[in-house]
């Protein structure tokens, strides 16, 4: 059995909305670590779905500090529990059923 670590953005003042602020390049060299280290991310198809279309082919306007970030999400292994996708691609595995057993 490997530890489940969960891991989300929120302020402190309870704010969890991805459109409410910049992440810094900290906090994106923090992730990228995180990622790097994961030996799998567990997504839902709504979280799958944004970061898939923000980090599958990244802007090349975004600034340097990002590409970290984005050659980590790439490259991890994913599993995206969702009872409505029909597939997934992006290095990743669709999860469906009993999420018990399949975690």
């Amino acid at each position: 059995m490997r530890p489940l670590r969960h891991s989300i953005n929120v302020t402190l003042d309870g704010c969890c909305d991805h459109t409410a602020g910049t992440p810094s390049p900290a906090l994106h060299r923090h992730a990228a670590g995180m990622i790097a280290a994961a030996d799998a991310l567990l997504l839902g198809r709504t979280t799958y779905e944004m970061m898939e279309s923000a980090w599958r082919e990244p802007s090349p306007d975004r600034p340097a500090w990002t590409r970290p970030f984005g050659e980590a999400i790439g490259a991890a292994r994913k599993h995206v529990v969702s009872s409505t996708l029909p597939s997934v691609d992006w290095n990743a595995e669709l999860v469906r059923g009993d999420l018990r057993e399949a975690v």
